[in-house]
């Protein structure tokens, strides 16, 4: 039995959208996003036993999303952080669906983003590739809104 070459997911077909403040912003400039979910573990020493035994207790959500350099909206929510103290936080919402796959859709959301740094400016004279930044955040929640069907291998 083997996958099905139709039932891969192509990156590109993603779409992606950011919350904020009850706005929905389409991040149609974004490159790419990866998002890890954590789990923090607890050392569980057992007597009579020569390893240490690890049990979870609780997880941490952190993330890379990847923008071409051609908004400023980051960089007015870090600006209001830096002048008046204001925190922000968003929720990041992504639709992975390749058309012709059995696997359907996935929506995943990532809540409570709240970004870790920004580049205030940048400019690369010497080089042929368009800008980009890297935003790493950490988020405090997490829902599947769609999930991915079963696939049949052929």
């Amino acid at each position: 039995m083997f996958m099905q070459e139709k039932d891969a997911i192509s990156g590109k077909q993603a779409m992606a959208f950011a919350t904020i403040d009850g706005r929905v912003e389409e991040l149609f400039y974004a490159k790419s996003l990866e998002a890890t979910i954590e789990k923090n573990k607890t050392d569980v020493p057992v007597l009579g036993k020569t390893n240490v035994a690890k049990r979870s207790a609780g997880w941490a959500g952190k993330g890379t999303l990847t923008i071409y350099y051609v908004t400023s909206m980051f960089r007015n929510l870090m600006l209001d952080y830096i002048k008046n103290g204001r925190d922000f936080y968003f929720d990041l919402q992504v639709v992975n669906e390749q058309p012709g796959s059995s696997a359907g859709k996935q929506t995943a959301v990532l809540m409570g983003c709240n970004l870790d740094s920004i580049i205030a400016a940048k400019f690369d004279a010497t080089g042929d590739d368009m800008l980009d930044e890297e935003l790493a955040f950490t988020y405090s929640d997490y829902d599947l809104l769609d999930q991915f069907s079963s696939i049949t291998g052929a």
